[in-house]
């Protein structure tokens, strides 16, 4: 039984399965109507977001405004100096203006800069809001959310989808904001200089901008969704098949390995592409549209100007208002499509937050410290409705007993386990500790009384004795090196290139599997529970190893109630009871000798697995139980 077991159903999750892309970019015409919808609703969450940073969103408004301001006077100081002048060869005058203009231009260049700065920290302290408030999450969704989730595709929601939110809030808002105050002083002083020539530009430029995003828009936006969610499925991948290279190498599957992350990545080729071509077509648009209005502007300012119903310069002013004016409208157009992704990104950045998190009832009463009494009172439970796991299952168990829950797989051990850490929560009937149902008990304070040891021990890439410390986090350095010398890790340690200070590689890799158990045993002493929980914590080793291990174990079972699911009669014959569970319900009870008289189905594994590991009855005490 691996630590991954411990937390999963009976059956294989379906994030555990490869994923398949393809499976989510159906329907996309079905959903298009809510897609405005959500993206609104998602918009005001990131704005919610965004207006904590009140400061520097009012700063930003007063350069922004400062920036329009400085952009509209630049033509308009054009327009003047051709006409008053250049076209009346006026050199003295035009040295005089040309120093003014340079400065509004570079005051607005400066400007820029300062608001670009104060945006970005605007963004990032944004950012840095939603990826904690996300990671935040995480930890208090239940292990059943984990399950159907692939870890690499979360990954990529903490990742490449708030990075897509960083772009635009970084990039882009200042940007749109500045566009639009810009797009609208500058179609108002096109209008007061010259009704005729600002309604021709507003409204080609304006009518036709509109017209082709709305278009495109909810297109684009379905695609960045498809390609959002590839990217995830990607990053599902990458993380199964890096964390699984043992068993890639040890079946010599690296070329089917290799097979499915090239169809995978062509899949999200494919929406890349769609999304991206999709996007790629408001450039060209939009520049033609520019085009369309200077040509519109050229015409009809020279044929005023002909006829002396305007200037020079008022045409070159107007040119300049053309560019301005197309500009913004230009840039917000090509800064909608990362809107669209980062709305995608931010979506399915939502969607996370929006999971239910594991919650207590409102009448909990916490206990100070357990006794170890537990009862299962006609318990039933199922992973999935229908299919129960468990059936009626009653145990009564006295502070301070051991039991040994064995079985084959699938009968129901690691789920009794499950229930009792609250991990899923029960269809029927109680679990009771020491008289109080468990579903009366904060889940944190019950949590903080058991001490669990796995088969599969997860450390962290830290020192050892931060890994042993994770037990009790505010355990003193004394208190570690005594936890760790009760099981028996202090002499391996001390071996070590830097003792209790050695970085450990990722999951442990730099020790040997039951170096990490020892580990783990004196996390969890360290922890001192009330009632422990040991997952064959001692399969996968050798003999001497496991002498250490169990020498540990028995100092730290000792007074305490403990649930041991074990395979080595070695490990369980002392139980006070043994429980033989087979199909979710308990077939046998009773102690080791007590179960061997009965010659049943306990009698009946043990003999089995005796023939075939080739032990003899007389050492049946070091020998395997059935899995």
């Amino acid at each position: 039984m691996s630590a991954k077991a411990f937390a999963r159903t009976a059956n294989p999750p379906a994030s555990a399965q490869m994923p398949r892309i393809g499976g989510h970019g159906g329907g996309g015409h079905g959903h298009s109507r809510e897609r405005p919808k959500q993206a609104r609703q998602t918009l005001r969450r990131v704005w919610g977001y965004l207006s904590r940073q009140r400061t520097s969103l009012i700063l930003t408004a007063l350069i922004v405004t400062g920036i329009v301001l400085l952009d509209l006077t630049g033509p308009i100081l054009v327009g003047r100096t051709i006409d008053r002048y250049i076209l009346t060869r006026n050199l003295s005058g035009l040295w005089h203006i040309l120093p003014l203009m340079a400065l509004v231009y570079a005051s607005s260049v400066s400007l820029n800069m300062l608001q670009s700065y104060v945006m970005v920290g605007a963004a990032q302290r944004t950012i840095r809001d939603i990826r904690a408030d996300l990671f935040s999450r995480l930890q208090h969704l239940p292990l059943e959310f984990f399950d159907r989730r692939a870890h690499g595709e979360l990954m990529a929601r903490l990742t490449s989808d708030v990075e897509s939110i960083n772009q635009v809030l970084s990039n882009s808002v200042a940007q749109i904001v500045t566009g639009t105050l810009s797009t609208i002083g500058v179609g108002i002083a096109m209008f007061v200089i010259n009704p005729w020539m600002g309604a021709a530009c507003v409204c080609v430029v304006g009518g036709l901008t509109l017209l082709s995003n709305r278009t495109l828009a909810v297109r684009i936006y379905e695609r960045y969704r498809l390609q959002q969610s590839a990217v995830g499925h990607l990053y599902g991948y990458l993380e199964e098949v890096i964390g699984g290279q043992r068993v890639i190498k040890a079946y010599g599957q690296e070329e089917a390995a290799a097979a499915r992350f090239r169809q995978i990545n062509h899949q999200y080729r494919d929406y890349a592409v769609r999304a991206q071509t999709l996007s790629s077509l408001t450039p060209p648009i939009m520049n033609t549209v520019n085009n369309l209005a200077l040509t519109l502007v050229a015409g009809i300012g020279g044929m005023l100007a002909i006829r002396g119903l305007t200037t020079v310069g008022t045409i070159a002013t107007f040119i300049n208002y053309t560019r301005q004016f197309g500009r913004p409208l230009n840039e917000i157009a090509n800064l909608y499509n990362q809107l669209q992704s980062a709305m995608a990104g931010a979506e399915r950045v939502f969607e996370i937050m929006d999971e239910p998190p594991e919650v207590d009832a409102t009448d909990t009463k916490e206990i100070a410290r357990f006794r170890g009494d537990v009862v299962f009172d006609d318990v039933t439970f199922s992973y999935q409705r229908g299919t129960p796991v468990l059936k009626h299952i009653h145990l009564d168990v006295q502070a301070g007993q051991t039991i040994a829950l064995i079985g084959p797989t699938g009968a129901g051990k690691t789920t009794i386990i499950n229930l009792l850490t609250r991990f899923y929560e029960l269809d029927s009937g109680h679990v009771l500790i020491d008289g109080a149902d468990l579903r009366t008990l904060p889940k944190a304070a019950l949590r903080r009384q058991l001490g669990i040891v796995l088969q599969d021990t997860f450390l962290f890439a830290s020192t050892i004795r931060e890994n042993i410390r994770y037990g009790r986090l505010d355990a003193t350095d004394a208190e570690v090196l005594e936890a760790a010398r009760l099981a028996n890790a202090d002499t391996f340690i001390h071996r070590m290139p830097q003792g209790y200070d050695t970085i450990l590689a990722e999951r442990g890799g730099n020790l040997s599997h039951g170096q990490r158990q020892m580990l783990a045993i004196a996390r969890a002493i360290l922890a001192d529970p009330a009632i422990l929980i040991l997952d064959e914590a001692t399969s996968s080793v050798d003999t001497r190893t496991e002498k250490h291990i169990q020498e540990a174990m028995r100092r730290l079972m000792a007074g305490r109630t403990s649930f041991v699911i074990a395979h080595r009669l070695s490990t369980i014959r002392d139980s006070d009871q043994i429980i033989v569970l087979n199909h979710g319900e308990i077939q046998e009870r009773g102690t080791h000798t007590e179960l061997f008289a009965r010659r049943g189905i306990y009698w009946r594994l043990s003999q089995r697995n005796l023939r075939e590991a080739g032990t003899a009855p007389a050492q049946n005490s070091e020998s395997l139980l059935a899995s």
